[in-house]
């Protein structure tokens, strides 16, 4: 079975620009939380994925600006998986506190995307 797409970023060195910017075109919601120097783009739609706007924490270039998640089950089978098909592991896991945790990579054009792997319910 193919694995979702589930979340998006915009990666910005002007986050509240580029957050303001999109909330006054599409009525986007968007919550600051400065503890994680992030913002969580709610598109309101009922429909579709929601996404995120950051400043990575790694130097530029960021190719694209933007990335996609992916879900899947396992990190690393995930990371093998990418190298044995030409990719490029960037970040090869990083958690976020309660939720889950990433990894990202680059395919072989260079576009960088990053698989999702979420906490499990307690």
């Amino acid at each position: 079975m193919g694995k979702p797409v589930i979340h998006w970023e915009f990666w910005t060195t002007s986050p509240e620009k580029v957050s303001d910017f999109y909330a006054k075109i599409f009525d986007w919601k968007i919550q600051s939380m400065p503890e994680i120097n992030y913002r969580i783009v709610d598109t309101q739609a009922g429909a579709g994925i929601n996404g995120g706007i950051m400043t990575p924490q790694r130097s530029g270039p960021w190719p694209g600006n933007m990335s996609f998640y992916i879900d899947v089950d396992d990190l690393a089978t995930y990371r093998k998986r990418i190298e044995d098909a030409g990719g490029k592991i960037l970040v090869a896991e990083q958690e976020v506190p309660g939720m889950g945790s990433f990894a990202l990579f680059s395919d072989p054009d260079g576009r960088v995307l990053g698989i999702w792997k979420q906490t499990a319910a307690r």
